[in-house]
């Protein structure tokens, strides 16, 4: 068994460590006041039982917490208190300084909450390394002079979540969709060098490339792009071209009837498609950002939004030869294709492409064997959006996340136009609603004002983001604010005006609502008896965000929060206050927004039309998910999963498996196994369980992670059902 040390480091657990601690509370009491041996022994014997019934790794504090119930259930009352006090002592002197010892342990690559806080960064590499110092610096500060006290308190007891902390201090903000139509038409400018508008579809690619890694190093969160805007750009190349051919022909006396000079244009048009279409993928793949990890970008396919038949068919050429290089995957050290965690890929089912007798159904069945194989694309339903994301106008809308989830709110500009590219989100704060309930002690009243309380405390963290970008200047991030990524202002000109009306929004994120209905309810939230209470939680959430609207003129939006590495901060804080409340508190994780129980049995049909009706309550960003086996030889079930996805919900993802085994070349799905009381990766054809030497990939929360996970979210993967 390990444990987690305060610096994050996890080492094996020591039971003789607890004896020696308690032994030397026992000896500053009076001699008639202090244990015996034998109930010493006992003390420790049952700490060590209680962190083995976790099934995780406990932290000091949680031990020495123990520690201290059992003393004083042995009616030891001054050694107790003895025992206190110096960890009291002992907390103060920590207190002088809260980062010193937690950067060691990332310089030194032991900090083992750090190895595992993201999924898509490797801690090991200087580039991730800096950025966690520079993270733990930027906590620091946060939790002792920007923000209130009792909303660090409130985060650290995991009542909420105030998320990325670590880049708070300066003035960045969430996510965005990048407005690459602006940018790449009208020019723009990177590290002080003007590019203008590209004069081939493969240089646009390129420059695509250059801006997604610059936005990437200029915010926090997820960026998209569509490749509608690179669609103009294969006519030019097309015309570019055909001018080259024309020109070779002539020069060689040759006179090819317009159907050969228009078939050898196509076959190079399509060459530099695919060059174009692979500069995307490798250099995504390959590019490291100033946090220390691959860009988090979506692109995003979406027939509907070519405005002409040309455009169109020029967009599905770019979206077929994407669809087929995210199939065959990318090369790891060893030369062999594997599944890239990004970018990630949105396909929009519509009219154009849903049945069989659609022109672009070709593409659809592209994307089910894509999918079946390498977890993407993801789908968005034309047909859902359009009935749902409905501006003031009344008109609905089709439009991307930004990243793997968040999204925007429809908007109209001051020209009566829908917006979404160039817009952004300001943060993010969750309510963890399982602590909301458990608090309460099942009784409705108490939920309802400690819900109220909670929801008033998350406002005013909110209120914080807000005041932290209200007055950043656009010379803060130039590719965001000056040239087109998200506007085009004045140099030293503040971001204010983008703030307000609607423009960006600002996210209530929620975790745990299946937990928080089991708990009042005795019920999971799918049972018709108890999906009332579950939904009036759900309006419950969005009056807030609506009377905030009123209040401030900013978008407060509910979002089905992701929840990574916090779904199990979530857990262990609730298990330090409740103990183990079996059904709600009994894993190491917290249920993600409103998604069924990974454990519960129900089908893939079933669990999409159950969430669907919590994805329109969750305006913000949300998205659902079955767990699949492998379907590479079943795709007509496929197409039948994305039909009903079409009919019935907004945005929802297949999950399967995608690994290799570096050492015995297996092929298949490399299994979680407990062991020394440690969930682990191993390999179930030679017991590999080097984690350097496979690559695992797995959908975590509306993404996919290929640098693993921390303990929570592990047993979370581990106890997954199947949906189909």
């Amino acid at each position: 068994m390990k444990i987690i040390k305060r610096n994050g480091a996890e080492v094996p657990f020591d039971l003789s460590k607890i004896l020696a601690a308690i032994t030397k509370a026992n000896e500053t009491v009076e001699p008639d006041q202090r244990m015996t041996p034998m109930q010493i022994q006992r003390i420790a014997d049952s700490v060590e039982l209680a962190c083995e019934d976790l099934r995780r790794a406990p932290t000091v504090e949680e031990i020495q917490d123990l520690v201290e119930n059992q003393i004083m259930a042995h009616g030891a009352f001054e050694v107790a208190k003895h025992y206190i006090t110096y960890r009291y002592t002992r907390s103060l002197i920590r207190k002088s300084n809260t980062t010193d010892d937690k950067i060691l342990s990332l310089i030194e690559c032991n900090n083992e909450e750090a190895k595992q806080e993201n999924s898509n960064k490797n801690p090991v590499v200087n580039s991730t390394q800096r950025d966690y110092m520079a993270g733990e610096v930027s906590r620091d500060i946060t939790n002792r002079i920007l923000l209130p006290q009792d909303i660090v308190d409130a985060h650290q007891d995991g009542l909420i979540h105030f998320h990325d902390s670590d880049y708070f201090a300066q003035h960045m903000h969430n996510c965005d969709l990048v407005n690459l139509e602006d940018m790449l038409q009208n020019g723009t400018v990177i590290t002080g060098t003007l590019i203008e508008r590209p004069h081939s579809f493969s240089t646009a690619c390129n420059i695509a490339t250059q801006i997604i890694a610059q936005v990437a190093s200029n915010q926090y969160g997820g960026q998209s792009i569509s490749l509608t805007h690179l669609a103009p750009f294969v006519q030019v190349s097309r015309e570019k071209i055909r001018a080259a051919v024309e020109e070779e022909m002539k020069a060689i006396g040759a006179t090819p009837t317009e159907q050969q000079l228009c078939d050898m244009t196509e076959r190079r048009l399509r060459e530099e498609i695919r060059r174009g279409v692979q500069t995307i993928q490798y250099q995504v793949v390959t590019l490291l950002t100033t946090n220390g990890q691959a860009p988090f970008v979506t692109v995003f396919m979406y027939l509907g939004e070519a405005k002409n038949e040309q455009e169109k068919h020029d967009l599905a050429l770019i979206i077929e030869e994407t669809l087929l290089q995210r199939y065959q995957g990318v090369k790891n050290e060893k030369g062999v294709w594997v599944t890239p965690a990004f970018p990630k890929l949105i396909y929009v089912l519509e009219e154009d492409n849903i049945r069989e007798d659609a022109p672009y159904w070709y593409l659809t069945k592209l994307a089910a064997k894509c999918t079946a194989k390498r977890m993407v694309p993801d789908y968005i339903s034309e047909k859902k959006m359009l009935e749902l994301k409905v501006d003031k106008n009344g008109d609905g809308h089709c439009y991307t996340c930004m990243g793997c989830r968040s999204f925007l709110t429809p908007y109209v500009d001051e020209n009566g136009q829908p917006k979404y590219y160039g817009r952004f989100n300001q943060g993010v704060v969750t309510i963890n609603l399982v602590d909301v309930a458990l608090s309460s002690g099942k009784s409705m009243d108490r939920f309802w004002q400690i819900f109220d309380e909670r929801l008033e405390l998350c406002h005013r963290a909110l209120m914080c983001r807000h005041e932290r970008l209200k007055g950043t200047l656009s010379d803060a991030a130039p590719i965001l604010w000056q040239y087109g990524a998200c506007a085009r202002l004045e140099k030293g000109e503040p971001i204010n005006k983008l703030l307000y009306g609607g423009y960006s929004t600002i996210s209530l994120g929620y975790a745990g609502l299946y937990e928080c209905v089991k708990y009042m309810t005795d019920k999971s939230h799918t049972d018709p008896q108890a999906t009332p209470f579950a939904l009036e939680v759900m309006h419950y959430m969005n009056a807030a965000c609506k009377k905030w609207k009123e209040m401030h003129n900013i978008d407060f939006s509910l979002y089905g929060t992701p929840l990574e590495s916090t779904t199990y901060k979530f857990a262990k804080c609730l298990q330090r206050r409740f103990g183990i409340v079996p059904g709600i508190t009994d894993k190491g994780y917290v249920t993600n927004s409103y998604h069924v129980h990974v454990t519960e049995e129900i089908d893939a049909f079933e669990k999409l039309r159950f969430e669907a009706q919590f994805q329109h309550l969750s305006p913000g960003g949300a998205i659902s998910y079955v767990e699949v086996p492998n379907m590479q030889n079943n795709i007509d079930a496929v197409l039948e999963v994305m039909k009903f996805i079409y009919e019935h919900i907004i945005y929802a993802e297949l999950n399967t498996k995608s690994d290799y085994c570096q050492e015995c070349g297996f092929d298949g799905e490399i299994q979680i196994a407990e062991e020394d009381g440690k969930l682990i990766w191993k390999c179930p054809q030679c017991g590999n369980t080097d984690q350097d030497k496979m690559n695992v990939a797995r959908r975590t929360c509306g993404y996919i992670g290929t640098q693993y996970w921390n303990q929570g979210r592990t047993q979370e993967i581990k106890d997954r059902v199947l949906h189909l």
